[in-house]
């Protein structure tokens, strides 16, 4: 129920505004984030990579509806590649199709006007990362953009392979996309998934959406094709997921360094360093951006646990 509530409460503009107001709320996002600006997020990278980690950067944003301020994310995102080059950071991007103009438009998200603008912007992007030798990564947003991101993923793969998807384990088609993705094997970042969807689509109990990720990622291990042609991430912070990753990897011959992690800035931190000291690539996804509240929110969502850390930071 909690986690219930506060995917509510993500999509409240009436608390995010009381939320901003309050002193002690940008204390506590430095949890999650190292500062709203791009800077921030760099020098955090370094520091990172200093330390064995490789990063992933995304901009905090969704639902552009101008096809003007979705050309200024793709310039900002061009940048971002640029600055990494230029900084030899160990670094990746990660976009949503809706920063990118998808959401432009009234009907279905596959006829819009914005289908072809975010087609246009992200084979701009595949191309500029591939120039870098880097990997663009695709959010997975709400229920509703599934089928037309991963129209747009499979179209730019065919001219670019340099681009990933997410998947989310927490909904309950996730499997069938899976397999649309095996051949040609299309890189993919499996996440459990943080927004607010009905029972229908999405399982509502965390112990479903953790088997549900479990067997997602034995599917995906199933396929050593998959790990040498487009090599998967798992997004998670369960040790427990981990721990069971990298030991049927190793039943089906899968080396640990081919085992790659991802987590988010601020979350196990230690058990980053530690699962990089044992082999496996851990890149930690950085996010930055004024956007911050409902992704913030989205995050307690994941894990009610931190309440406790926002509560604390409200008294220090």
């Amino acid at each position: 129920m909690l986690r219930s509530l506060l995917l509510r409460a993500s999509e409240s503009t009436f608390l995010e505004s009381q939320f901003r107001r309050r002193g002690f709320s940008r204390r506590a996002i430095r949890r999650f984030m190292p500062g709203e600006d791009l800077e921030s997020a760099l020098a955090a990278g370094k520091v990172l990579q200093d330390r064995g980690l490789g990063v992933v950067l995304t901009r905090l944003g969704e639902e552009v509806y101008d096809a003007g301020e979705a050309d200024a994310v793709v310039a900002h995102y061009l940048d971002v590649l640029k600055q990494v080059a230029a900084r030899k950071l160990d670094a990746e991007i990660s976009v949503k199709p809706t920063q990118l103009g998808l959401a432009i438009g009234d009907d279905d998200p596959r006829q819009r006007d914005g289908y072809a603008v975010a087609e246009r912007n992200l084979d701009r992007l595949a191309l500029a990362a591939a120039a870098h030798g880097s990997t663009l990564w695709v959010d997975m947003e709400g229920s509703e953009y599934v089928d037309a991101t991963l129209d747009l993923v499979r179209t730019v793969r065919s001219r670019h392979a340099s681009i990933g998807v997410c998947l989310q384990s927490y909904l309950r088609r996730t499997p069938d996309d899976l397999a649309t993705l095996a051949d040609p094997p299309v890189r993919v970042r499996l996440v459990k998934g943080a927004y607010r969807e009905p029972r229908s689509i999405a399982y509502p109990r965390k112990a479903d959406v953790d088997r549900a990720f479990v067997d997602l990622a034995r599917r995906i291990m199933d396929h050593r094709a998959w790990f040498d042609a487009a090599p998967p991430h798992f997004g998670t912070h369960d040790l427990a997921i981990i721990d069971d990753v990298v030991r049927v990897a190793a039943e089906r011959g899968i080396p640990g360094e081919a085992v790659q992690v991802t987590m988010l800035y601020g979350i196990r931190s230690e058990a980053q360093h530690r699962l990089s000291d044992e082999g496996l690539t851990v890149r930690t996804l950085i996010s930055y951006g004024e956007a911050w509240y409902p992704w913030y929110v989205r995050r307690l969502a994941e894990r009610p646990a931190n309440l406790w850390f926002v509560l604390r930071t409200m008294f220090e």
